[in-house]
């Protein structure tokens, strides 16, 4: 019995030494400590094409953002009207038509012009019996039978009757006499038709102020944008200002203060200043909003970085501090202002870092993965 206890208990303890042995042995099989995350290395696609640019100390500047609203430039605005009473019959122009200089804008049956037209029959008609009768009377006059006073008369009634003739034609071309003595409206340059308000059978009058078409070229627009009280003392005229609007996200155009208007406006406490940009391609349009940012210049310097370096994460912003294709390093910084594509930065890079100036994003992410 109690050698069967022994063997049991040594077949106990070798079970036992067996299973300490598998443990230890599992053990050994386990994976080593990890390492340190492998190091990211710039791949070359995105090394090629990739932009370093380089912290710079700067003259820091502020800026200040205004609203405002796009419009035409009224020196190159002009309204259009019938200068006779009568009918519209054929309108050839939509609202928002380009149209050249002389072009037909619209047709007026008017009682004005038939008499026009009839007074150029009669101008006309008398023009040639006049240098008939001159002729008649040379002949008399060479034969004796009318005296030199008859000749002098018939020739001061050719030069009336011409007279009268250039009258009436100058009268049909202020007009706009077609050929068929209609009011023809022309348009006196060219642009777009910006207004429109005739339509055809309308009936109008000459004495109506209001304009059947009004064009304006739109090859460059004004902005009037609103200054508030506090920042007056920073608007000058003459500055050059960035404009952005909501239909061209990313795209800046350049512009300049054209007139301050030294008054405010009673109710809204604003002041006005009208900006002026070229339009090139006809991109702005009348009634588009606009913000227009405008730089101040202080007598202080700082580091600044290419905004498109930045990348802004958790509530923090970071640029992409560049050594090598294997030694980029992200780095906070503490930023002051922005203005247009440049931004200024307080803390968290030195003079001269490179820093990455495209694709920051991408390689933001991969290095945080």
């Amino acid at each position: 019995m109690q050698k069967s206890f022994i063997n049991g208990h040594l077949f106990l303890s070798s079970l036992l030494a067996t299973g300490v042995t598998l443990f230890s042995s599992c053990g050994s099989q386990d994976p080593k400590p990890a390492a340190e995350k492998e190091k990211y290395v710039l791949p070359d696609t995105i090394a090629r094409n990739l932009k370093i640019d380089t912290v710079t100390i700067s003259q820091l500047v502020n800026s200040i953002t205004l609203t405002g609203k796009v419009g035409s430039d009224e020196d190159h605005v002009v309204p259009v009207n019938s200068m006779v009473s009568g009918i519209i019959s054929d309108v050839k122009v939509m609202l928002g038509d380009y149209v050249k200089a002389g072009q037909t804008l619209a047709v007026v049956r008017s009682s004005e012009i038939a008499g026009y037209s009839n007074d150029l029959v009669n101008a006309e008609t008398n023009l040639r019996l006049t240098q008939t009768n001159l002729q008649k009377t040379k002949d008399l006059y060479k034969s004796g039978l009318a005296s030199m006073t008859d000749s002098l008369n018939a020739e001061i009634s050719v030069q009336q009757a011409q007279s009268e003739l250039n009258r009436v034609h100058a009268v049909l071309k202020i007009n706009g006499a077609g050929s068929q003595g209609d009011f023809v409206v022309k348009a006196p340059i060219g642009g777009f038709i910006v207004q429109k308000s005739a339509i055809n059978n309308m009936a109008m009058r000459a004495d109506n102020s209001a304009s059947l078409f009004t064009i304006s070229d739109l090859k460059t627009v004004w902005i009037q944008a609103n200054v508030y009280e506090s920042n007056i003392s920073l608007i000058h005229q003459g500055e050059n200002v960035d404009v952005t609007t909501l239909a061209y996200p990313g795209r800046v155009f350049r512009g300049r203060i054209d007139k301050v208007m030294n008054v405010l406006d009673p109710s809204s406490k604003v002041m006005k200043v009208r900006v002026v940009l070229p339009n090139p391609g006809y991109v702005l349009k009348p009634e588009m909003y606009a913000s227009i940012t405008v730089a101040d210049k202080e007598n202080a310097k700082c580091l600044s970085v290419p905004s498109q370096a930045l990348i802004f994460d958790h509530s923090q912003y970071y640029v992409l501090v560049f050594n090598s294709k294997t030694d980029i390093k992200i780095t906070p910084v503490q930023v002051l202002n922005t203005v247009g594509d440049r931004t200024y930065i307080a803390s968290g890079v030195n003079d001269g870092d490179k820093v990455v100036g495209s694709q920051a994003i991408l390689i933001y992410n991969a290095l945080n993965s």
